[in-house]
C-alpha cells in the first residue's frame, strides 16, 4: 500500500493567496540576507544611485531598504504587492530579461511572513505608504516622502513562527546579510551603499567617479582589500558573443575555503556549478587541492543566451550553449595564468617577515608529496632521457653560457648565496629574493615536459586485450560523444554494442590503468558539469611527479652561473611564480623591511 496515499479520495481545493504566498516564500525568502538580496535588487532596477539598509537583530526585527530610484505612485502600490505583477517585463519573452526581478513573488511573499510597509513616491508626484501584514493588505494613503522608496520590514517569519528556529544566531544573520551586500555593491561601483546593523555601520561604500575599469578597481579595493587587487590578474577575453572581465588572484594569493570567488552573470551573483567547475578547472595545473581562488568574474552576454528563470532565488542560471562559457573561463584563467611568467603573490613577502619576528615557533607545515608516481614508461613515452643528477643535464636546465656577473636589475636579482643547500639568496636593487631550488626547477621541467607532450601528442599503448566496460547506452553515448577529444589524450575508445564501449588505447604514462573507474568519473564529470578534465589532470599529475624526480634536489650545491641560470629561466617560464603542487617559488622581502626588522627605521 502507497504510505502517501489515504484511506478515502482526496478533494482538490484552490489555496487562498495568503497560504500561496506564504508557500512563495519558502523559496524566495529563506532568512533575512534573502529579503535584503531582494529588496536591494529592486531599489537597482528602479534606477538608484544611494541605497542605505539598516537591520535590527540580524534582519528578524527589521530590515529597512531605501533608495532615490524612480519611485511608485499610489496607484502601482497595490499592484506592487500582487503575486506575479512586475514592471520589470511583459510576459512576451522569458529570455529578454535584462533586470535582477522579474517573477513578482518578492514583496508580496514578505508581505505574507511579515509585517511589511511601502512608501514611495516619483517625481513630481504625491507621496503614499501601504501596508501589508501577514497577507492582509491596507489601502494605500498619502505620505510624506523623498523621490525614492523606503521599504520597511519587521518581525520576519511572525506568520509562520515555525521558521524562525531555522535561522541562525544574530550575528551569523547579520554577516550573511553584509556578504550580500558587498556582493551586490562590487557589481555596481556607481552606486552608493550603506549597510547598518543595531544602530552601528558595518559596511559603506561610496559611489566611485570615472572610467568603469577605474571606478570597479577602486570599489574591489574598498570590499576585498588593496591586497587582493595588487595580487590581481585583469581578466578581459571574448568568444562566441560572451565577454568575461574582472580580476582573478594569483595562484600564490589563495584561500582556505571558497569564500573569496564572486561570479556575476550579467551583472547578477551567481553561484552556478558550472562557472565553479570551470574555475577549479583553470586554476587546475598550479594550485593546490585544499586550496580555493579569489576572483570577481563578469560575463557577459545577450539575455538571449542564457535562462535566469531557473530558480525562483535567482542565483542559478543555464546557459544555451555551457560548453563555450565554460571554455571561455578556462582559456582566460590559463592564459592570465600563463602570461603572469614568474609573479607571485606580493603577500608572501609579509608572510616571511612576519615568521621571521620573534615568537612561539610555528607549526610545522605539512609534507607536499607529488599524487602520482612515474616511472620508466613515462620517461618512453615521452622519448626523455632519464634524469640525473647535474643541474645541467636535467630535462629543462640546457642553459647558454652565463655572463659571470649577472643584473641586479633582472626581475629576480642576482644570485649571491646559496644557504642550507635548497635556498638561493638573490640581490635586487630594492631587496632580496629568496628562491626554493627544488620548488623553482621543478616548474621549470614540468612546463618543459608538458610543450613536449603538446609537440608530440600524448604517447598511447594498445592494449593486448581491449578492456569491455558495460555502460547504460545513455553513459556509452555521452562518452563516445567526447571520444574524438580522448583520443587526442591518448584514451582510444569504441562502441562493442549494447551499451558496451571497448577501451582499444591507453596512455602509455598512465601504467596501471584502471579504464572501467575512469571512464565512470569522466561520465561524473560528463553529467555534473558537461565536460571532464579527469584525463589531462591524470596526465598532468605523472609529468608532475617526473618533474619532481628530475628536477635539481634539495641538498645540492649549486654554482653562481647555475643559480644564476636558474633565475632567468624561471623569468622565462609561464606559471613559474608557484611549484607543480601550488606552494610559492620565491618570495622578495623589501629592504626597507629588513632594516625595520633590525629597528633602522621608524
Amino acid at each position: 500500500m502507497n504510505s502517501h496515499a489515504p484511506n478515502i479520495r482526496p478533494v482538490i481545493r484552490q489555496l487562498d493567496e495568503a497560504t500561496a504566498n506564504r508557500i512563495a516564500a519558502g523559496e524566495v525568502v529563506e532568512r533575512p540576507a534573502s529579503a535584503v538580496k531582494e529588496l536591494v535588487e529592486n531599489a537597482l532596477d528602479a534606477g538608484a544611485t544611494r541605497i542605505e539598509i539598516c537591520i535590527e537583530e540580524g534582519g528578524k526585527r527589521l530590515i529597512r531598504v531605501s533608495d532615490d530610484g524612480c519611485g511608485m505612485t499610489p496607484e502601482d502600490l497595490p499592484l506592487a504587492l500582487s503575486r506575479h505583477a512586475t514592471s520589470k517585463i511583459d510576459g512576451s519573452d522569458l529570455l529578454a530579461i535584462t533586470s535582477f526581478g522579474f517573477r513578482g513573488e518578492a514583496l508580496p511573499s514578505l508581505g505574507a511572513v511579515g509585517r511589511l510597509t511601502i512608501t514611495s513616491r516619483v517625481q513630481g508626484g504625491e507621496g503614499a505608504v501601504i501596508a501589508v501584514t501577514g497577507g492582509r493588505l491596507t489601502p494605500p494613503r498619502p505620505a510624506a516622502a523623498n523621490r525614492g522608496t523606503v521599504v520597511e520590514l519587521r518581525d520576519l517569519f511572525f506568520a509562520t513562527p515555525a521558521r524562525l528556529k531555522f535561522l541562525r544566531t544574530e550575528r551569523a544573520e547579520t554577516q550573511a546579510v553584509a556578504e550580500v551586500v558587498r556582493r551586490l555593491a562590487m557589481a555596481e561601483p556607481y552606486v552608493g551603499f550603506c549597510l547598518s546593523a543595531d544602530g552601528r555601520e558595518v559596511f559603506r561604500a561610496d559611489a566611485e567617479q570615472g572610467e568603469l575599469f577605474g571606478a570597479l578597481t577602486t570599489r574591489l579595493t574598498r570590499i576585498m582589500g588593496s591586497e587582493f587587487v595588487d595580487n590581481a590578474l585583469p581578466i578581459d577575453a571574448e568568444r562566441d558573443s560572451l565577454a568575461l572581465t574582472g580580476f582573478a588572484a594569483l595562484p600564490t594569493y589563495s584561500r582556505g575555503a571558497a569564500v573569496a570567488q564572486h561570479l556575476y552573470v550579467n551583472g547578477r551573483p551567481v553561484r552556478d556549478k558550472l562557472l565553479t567547475g570551470a574555475l577549479r578547472a583553470g586554476y587546475m595545473d598550479v594550485m593546490a587541492a585544499n586550496r580555493y581562488p579569489a576572483v570577481v568574474l563578469f560575463l557577459n552576454c545577450d539575455p538571449q543566451l542564457v535562462d535566469v528563470n531557473v530558480h525562483p532565488a535567482k542565483a542559478e542560471v543555464r546557459f544555451r550553449d555551457p560548453q563555450a562559457a565554460r571554455g571561455l573561463l578556462v582559456s582566460a584563467l590559463r592564459h592570465a595564468m600563463a602570461h603572469a611568467g614568474h609573479r607571485a603573490s606580493q603577500t608572501l613577502g609579509q608572510a616571511t617577515l612576519e615568521a621571521l619576528r620573534p615568537g612561539p615557533p610555528a607549526p610545522a607545515a605539512p609534507a607536499w608529496r607529488p599524487e602520482t608516481p612515474s616511472g620508466p614508461a613515462i620517461r618512453a613515452a615521452l622519448d626523455l632521457q632519464a634524469p640525473t643528477a647535474g643541474f645541467a643535464e636535467a630535462p629543462s636546465a640546457r642553459y647558454d653560457a652565463v655572463e659571470d656577473s649577472a643584473p641586479e636589475e633582472a626581475p629576480l636579482g642576482a644570485a649571491r648565496a646559496q644557504i642550507h643547500e635548497n635556498y638561493i639568496i638573490a640581490q635586487t636593487p630594492d631587496g632580496l629574493v629568496i628562491v626554493d631550488q627544488h620548488a623553482a626547477h621543478e616548474r621549470l621541467v614540468y612546463e618543459r615536459l608538458k610543450a613536449q607532450a603538446e609537440a608530440k601528442g600524448i604517447a598511447s599503448q594498445v592494449l593486448l586485450i581491449p578492456e569491455i566496460v558495460e555502460l547504460p547506452q545513455a553513459d556509452a553515448d555521452r562518452i563516445l560523444s567526447v571520444a574524438e577529444d580522448l583520443a587526442r589524450l591518448g584514451l582510444v575508445i569504441e562502441p562493442f554494442g549494447g551499451g558496451a564501449v571497448a577501451v582499444r588505447e591507453a596512455p602509455a604514462m598512465l601504467t596501471r590503468l584502471n579504464a572501467a573507474a575512469l571512464i565512470r568519473d569522466i561520465l561524473d564529470d560528463l553529467a555534473d558539469q558537461g565536460s571532464s578534465d579527469r584525463l589531462r589532470a591524470r596526465l598532468d599529475a605523472v609529468l608532475s611527479s617526473m618533474a619532481c624526480h628530475g628536477s635539481v634536489r634539495s641538498g645540492r650545491r649549486m654554482t653562481a652561473e647555475e643559480m644564476n641560470a636558474l633565475l632567468r629561466e624561471m623569468e622565462r617560464t609561464p606559471r613559474s611564480g608557484q611549484c607543480n603542487h601550488g606552494r610559492p617559488t620565491w618570495v622578495k622581502l623589501r629592504l626597507s623591511d629588513i632594516e625595520r626588522l633590525f629597528g633602522r627605521q621608524g
